[in-house]
């Protein structure tokens, strides 16, 4: 209407509006309640000036102030002329940003008391729930600029700002997305990871976060999944250091009263740490899985004890009774403590498994019938017939015996199993099964990979067969030559193998795929030329599959080439091999199934069936052992690594091989392979001798290099097959 207006407020569903220039309110919308105080219960769409008077003498009273709320409205007036003008910023009523100039103004104070300013955060930027618009970095700056060791005062008043007024009212429904950006933002300050605040101020916060309802938690989720990865490890790392913290008050000893709220405590840090855990996982982790990993909890927990604890609880759920179990958040646990965890199982089950023949053999004293039953899987097996022996053993064993520890006997043979071989049967038996007669497999140059072959003739038994050994080299703690790759881990796991696992496999179709997937031109369809089909070579002929049906007459487009990648994926993984990996799938899980699986991620359970390469050669010298004359610095010992060192890598591996039966080493590294090199009587020219058993090295004293280097290599050349000689 022209007239300049300075101030407006709004009620539930009407509007007031002041005009200085005529000392007049002007109102709008809903009247039935009077608002509007036009003396009518009508409702407006424009305004209209709100009738007075509204005291008995009106002179010199001007409206200080208009307010409205619901379906109310009241004016403030003042007798002296002294009207608000909201358009003009008032320094106590807007929002506090920090910025360097508050924080200088603060840090420029003279010690003692500080005066009373409050501090808000960043002024509002683009803020969505995709994106939080906070410069996290610029947030961390400023923490580490206010909270200073040589302003205690400072510091002070923001601790007990957080612990006694921000952290205690936080919503777990906040009432708007900006107001979410604290959760960001408040982990960088420094007073969260000073161990004095953990009980005060980080666990507190933890609580509101995990307390969160499911939208804003979703909202923070994809924040997270934003963030640069050292942002995000800095946060996981605070709160794996409060876990590690509580553990370690835990081990000192904690009075039982306060037994409940330290549990409290624990749940709520591995709570959090688990909410960032899926975070990782879903944006493609944004750091590595073993980013997680604690690796104190060995010294600080009784892993057996917790893993027994955590059966327990699935078994015999008991509400919530104060016991927190780490197992229900595996992620935490490294490749030590995954271990411990297998074994644990594996005796327990196997425990069982024995109990159950002892009890079997008990009965069988007294009634006939009953046929005792061996504690251990033993496998009497002939070298030339390794595949065919071992299938009808274990086709006879019950699914209880595979649970037994294994025992192996070669026919014609006197070796003891201590251990080696067990380790050599596991060598013998892949590369037969794994030879390219059996046509099981097919192997992919360019990656050095296998993968299960659609085209083979073969029993579908022997996939069972492959299962069930990969299973038993878990349990038994032996590592096995099985070149698969991590897609293989996945699906025993129950997860789906994506386009990165097909690049794993074929490097050259997944960089095409890839390349479909990132073309940005509009002539997709003309530049690759495809349909939902699969081109295969079949003995020599070319055969086409559809992927889906009728995916000869469906071109590949802008629109559906995400469709055509997953079809493509899903066909190599999954759909092409069904049978085939199911029946490796029950062999597997004959043996290895159960709840500790739950707890592997691929990457771990490839680990624990292959053993991996992290070859640490200083590693396997310091944890050597030495028996009778010789020792560390004995000279034919010092020439055995001399020589050793100088191998090339090959001759290394291949020593390996040699000496324990596999050149890859065993998840838990060089150290566990526990080497022992003993004298001879014999002179310089026999051969050292291995004893897979026991990773034992017969070495003939021999006084030059030459003849250490000559000898050792024909040894390692020249070996297979077993021996106690």
């Amino acid at each position: 209407m022209g007239n300049v207006v300075t101030q407006i407020s709004c009620g539930r569903q009407h509007t007031m509006a002041f005009t200085p220039s005529s000392g007049k309110m002007y109102s709008f919308g809903l009247g039935g309640n009077g608002q509007l105080g036009t003396r009518s219960t009508c409702n407006r769409k424009s305004p209209a000036p709100v009738k007075g008077p509204f005291v008995a003498s009106n002179q010199g009273c001007c409206v200080k102030r208009i307010y409205a709320g619901g379906d109310q409205s009241f004016a403030h007036y003042l007798t002296l002329q002294n009207m608000d003008d909201v358009r003009i910023q008032d320094p106590n009523r807007k929002i506090c940003t920090l910025n360097e100039d508050i924080i200088q103004k603060w840090l420029n104070h003279s010690p003692g008391r500080l005066p009373l300013e409050v501090s808000n955060h960043p002024d509002h930027y683009s803020t969505s729930s995709k994106c939080s618009g906070v410069d996290m970095n610029m947030a961390r700056l400023l923490y580490h600029r206010v909270v200073q060791q040589d302003h205690p005062e400072v510091t002070q008043q923001i601790a007990a700002s957080l612990e006694k007024n921000l952290i205690p009212r936080l919503s777990n429904s906040p009432p708007d997305i900006e107001a979410l950006r604290l959760y960001l933002t408040l982990p960088e300050c420094p007073l969260f990871s000073d161990r004095n605040n953990y009980v005060t101020i980080a666990i507190p916060f933890a609580k509101s976060l995990i307390s969160l309802k499911e939208a804003p938690l979703k909202v923070l989720g994809n924040w997270w999944s934003t963030f640069e990865p050292r942002v995000f490890q800095r946060l996981v790392e605070l709160y794996k250091e409060v876990v590690v913290y509580l553990l370690q008050m835990h081990k000192v000893g904690i009075p039982s009263a306060e037994q409940r709220i330290f549990t409290c405590f624990l749940d709520t840090s591995l709570r959090l740490l688990e909410i960032l855990h899926t975070v990782s996982e879903r944006a493609g982790h944004i750091i590595q899985y073993d980013k997680f990993y604690i690796h104190e909890l060995d010294h600080l927990i009784d892993i057996r004890n917790d893993y027994v604890t955590w059966i327990q609880r699935q078994m015999y759920p008991m509400g919530h009774d104060g016991v927190v179990t780490l197992c229900r958040y595996p992620f935490v646990f490294d490749a030590q403590a995954k271990t411990t965890l297998l074994q644990t199982d594996a005796v327990i089950q196997m425990q069982m498994a024995v109990d159950q023949a002892q009890m079997q053999n008990f009965s069988s004293m007294f009634m006939p019938a009953v046929e005792s039953v061996n504690p251990c899987l033993i496998l009497i097996v002939r070298r030339e017939n390794i595949v065919g022996d071992t299938m009808e053993v274990l086709r006879k064993s019950k699914n209880v015996d595979y649970k037994k520890p294994l025992k192996v006997i070669f026919v014609g043979e006197e070796a003891v199993d201590a251990g080696g071989v067990r380790k050599e049967f596991f060598l013998l038996i892949m590369k037969e099964l794994l030879d390219p007669k059996y046509g099981m497999f097919r192997y992919y140059e360019e990656s050095r990979l296998i993968w299960f072959s659609n085209k083979t003739f073969e029993d579908i038994d022997l996939f069972n067969l492959i299962g069930v050994i990969c299973g038993l080299a878990i349990y038994n703690l032996t590592i096995v030559e099985l070149h698969f790759p991590v897609a293989l881990y996945k699906k025993l796991l129950k997860r789906k193998p994506t386009l990165d696992d097909l690049k794993e496999l074929m490097p050259d179709v997944g960089r095409s795929l890839q390349l479909l997937l990132d073309y940005a031109e509009d002539d997709l369809e003309e530049t690759f030329c495809l349909n939902f089909t699969i081109t295969e070579e079949n003995y020599g002929a070319t055969e086409v599959l559809e992927l889906v049906p009728n995916g000869e007459d469906i071109n590949v487009n802008k629109s559906n080439r995400q469709d055509f990648v997953s079809a493509y994926v899903d066909y190599v993984f999954n759909t092409s091999v069904a049978p085939l990996f199911e029946c490796f799938y029950a062999g597997f899980h004959k043996v290895c199934g159960g709840k500790v699986l739950e707890l592997f991620q691929p990457n771990e359970l490839q680990a624990m069936v292959i053993g991996n390469t992290n070859y640490d050669w200083t590693e396997l010298q310091k944890s050597t052992e030495y028996k009778g004359e010789y020792w560390t610095d004995h000279p034919t010992i010092r020439l055995f690594w001399e020589v050793f060192h100088n191998l090339p890598l090959e001759k290394k591996k291949q020593f390996l091989l040699f000496l324990t039966g596999s050149d890859r080493i065993p998840i838990l590294g060089m150290k566990s392979l526990k080497l022992v090199i003993q004298p001879t009587s014999g002179g310089e020219h026999y051969l050292p001798v291995a004893h897979t058993c026991f990773n034992l090295l017969d070495l003939p004293k021999y006084t030059t290099l030459e003849t250490l280097r000559e000898k050792l290599l024909q040894a390692i050349d020249h070996n297979q097959g077993f021996n106690l000689a």
